[in-house]
């Protein structure tokens, strides 16, 4: 193909990549335009029956300019042909456009490997002499200068060079996966997650899952907390945080805002001085305070405030807050909010088991969101996030905390008015401030463009997949380094569980191929047993099964009498509403209203308004 004139110099290194049997004619090009970031190298090409496949100058191949002492690395971004015409039979003058990515130096001892650096001292000149870049020194380009490194592929380049990050400094610095759906963004994360918890075993790791898909990929260092099992007290949630629950996701009245700002601080003051009289202003306890509360403390402050001759003006909103807060302590979906029947401090067993401390063996976290309503999916992702940074910050450097963001754009929309601010501001703090203390973000997405930019600068490394909106390649695009931008060039184009690395976590801008897992270990494969919905060759779908199981996911009938006080009774299915012998029966009518508001909220009599003792 490139067949070399005459009898140039050679490097003073030996070219290992060579067979015995190969001619010393180099393969050539030679460099006929340079400035600060890109070559241009002069070359020929000739038919497939002539020209050697390994010496190609095709787009994507690392290439070295030789300048004796140094080497300079480029990539090939473009190859064309002036004039746009072919000879058959015959050498071919083509361009080959390329893009400086740095330089390659010997080392003084000649057993040493070289070096490698982003920087460039000494640019090409025109008629140097550019090949194929020897396996020795793109291993040097791609070596991480004594990091701690995982491997978790191979080079696309060349498949006998690993693909290593430093491991350290993914996480530390935060990082991103990005790529368009089914381009194998859940598996690299998967696997990523092997590497960290194999070479951090102290690090915890949070998952937030929307589609309850990553507990089945790693089944032998996760657990699962899902909505029938988490256990998150509505007395740990911040003022906006209870707010958005308990409006539901609407948008909040001032006037009931007001009143729960001024009256939540004195359910809390309640509790913790055990029901007796607490002077005003005696107590630091805000609305935000994570201090244990009564909700039947809480309905009897706005009770009193309603028979206050002079607060007349605010009944209505007294009664509209009353008339909220009932509802939604009464509603089954938010169980996990109102379950317990004794209000007590549990913080810490609350904290331990959502952030795995101790870990048991297990310290990755599946957090499974599917089963929870939409309207409270901002506010315990807001709550979670905040516990993060706050738990990280609190234990002065001795707990190391990631927590995982799948469908980030959910959480943290580049249109402010959009998602949940307290979320928003959480996960913005971890980005910005988290690295200090040991809180850790790793952000998943497949539409970047859709993504708050002001978190996605604050990844150190991204790993770029598959990306075909021009929107989405523009914001990588422009957060890669000028010298490797060429390298998005191939977003469109790359193959299943491809990627290019670029940032903080590599030694310079990497294409490459994550390792394959195993397929039972791939996210979203069922978790053990038979399906038993799932369609069968030959037999139609079960609708009666479907509708059962749709029923008992939203109405979780399959509780014990302890948790199902305040929950509606399933209803008679042998006939409907609007049928002619429609009767409901007695034992399915409403339960008569306890009077006691201990009660009513699952508070033991003996203890509605004692302080707990400390046994």
């Amino acid at each position: 193909m490139y067949v070399e004139r005459g009898n140039p110099p050679g490097e003073a290194t030996s070219q290992e990549r060579r067979e015995a049997q190969q001619s010393d004619h180099r393969i050539l090009g030679h460099v006929v335009r340079c400035d600060g970031a890109r070559a241009v190298l002069a070359a020929f090409a000739a038919d497939d029956s002539i020209d050697d496949p390994a010496e190609r100058w095709t787009v994507g191949r690392m290439i070295s300019i030789n300048l004796g002492s140094t080497r300079t690395v480029g990539l090939v971004y473009g190859v064309g042909k002036p004039g746009h015409e072919w000879k058959a039979g015959e050498l071919n003058p083509i361009e080959v456009e390329v893009e400086l990515v740095g330089e390659v130096r010997d080392s003084a001892l000649s057993s040493a490997p070289p070096v490698f650096d982003r920087g460039i001292t000494c640019y090409p000149h025109v008629g140097a002499h550019a090949h194929r870049i020897r396996a020795r020194d793109l291993e040097a380009v791609y070596d991480l200068a004594g990091r701690r490194g995982v491997t978790i592929g191979h080079l696309s380049q060349d498949e006998e060079i690993a693909a290593n990050i430093a491991i350290e400094d993914t996480l530390s610095r935060h990082f991103a996966v990005v790529g368009t759906t089914g381009v194998g963004k859940s598996t690299a994360v998967s696997l990523l997650m092997r590497k960290a918890i194999a070479a951090c075993p102290d690090l915890r790791v949070l998952i937030l899952d929307p589609h309850n898909e990553f507990a089945a990929s790693l089944p032998e260092h996760s657990v699962r907390i899902d909505s029938s099992t988490l256990d998150l007290p509505f007395w740990m949630f911040r003022l906006e945080e209870f707010a958005e629950v308990l409006f539901r996701g609407r948008e909040t009245i001032p006037e009931e805002m007001d009143l729960l700002r001024d009256l939540i601080p004195l359910a809390r003051t309640i509790y913790r001085h055990g029901g007796s009289h607490v002077r005003r202003g005696a107590d630091t306890i805000t609305a935000d305070t994570p201090v244990p509360y009564r909700i039947a403390d809480l309905l009897k402050q706005i009770d009193d405030r309603i028979g206050l001759l002079e607060g007349k003006t605010d009944r209505p909103a007294l009664k509209s807050l009353r008339v909220r807060i009932e509802q939604i302590a009464a509603d089954p979906r938010y169980r996990f909010m109102f379950n317990s029947r004794l209000i007590e401090d549990t913080i810490h067993q609350t904290i331990g088991a959502i952030f795995r401390v101790p870990h048991g063996g297990r310290p990755v976290t599946c957090f499974e969101m599917a089963g929870l309503p939409s309207e409270v999916v901002n506010a315990v992702c807001s709550v979670l996030a905040r516990l993060a940074f706050d738990l990280a910050l609190w234990s002065e450097g001795q707990l190391k905390l990631l927590v995982m963001c799948e469908e980030a754009h959910r959480y943290m929309p580049a249109n402010s008015r959009q998602g949940f601010a307290p979320t928003r501001e959480a996960l913005a703090r971890i980005a910005k401030e988290g690295r200090k203390y040991g809180c850790f973000l790793g952000i998943v997405t497949q539409r970047p463009g859709e993504l708050d930019p002001t978190i996605l600068s604050q990844c150190s490394t991204v790993f770029a997949m598959r990306l075909a909106n021009e929107q989405d390649k523009a914001i990588i695009r422009s957060a890669i380094s000028d010298s490797s931008a060429s390298s998005l060039s191939f977003l469109s184009s790359m193959g299943q569980r491809e990627a290019i690395a670029f940032g903080e976590g590599v030694a310079t801008t990497m294409r490459l191929k994550f390792e394959k897992l195993d397929r039972s270990l791939l996210p979203g494969q069922q978790r053990g047993g038979s399906d038993p919905t799932a369609a069968e060759p030959g037999r139609d779908v079960d609708l009666a099964a479907i509708v059962n199981r749709l029923r008992a996911g939203s109405a979780q009938q399959t509780l014990s009498p302890e948790t199902s006080l305040m929950f509606a009774e399933p209803a008679d299915v042998t006939s409907q509403p609007g049928d002619p012998d429609y009767r409901r029966p007695s034992s399915l009518l409403r339960r008569p209203v306890i009077e006691e508001p201990e009660q009513r909220y699952g508070l033991k009599p003996t203890t509605f308004g004692v302080r707990p003792h400390n046994g």
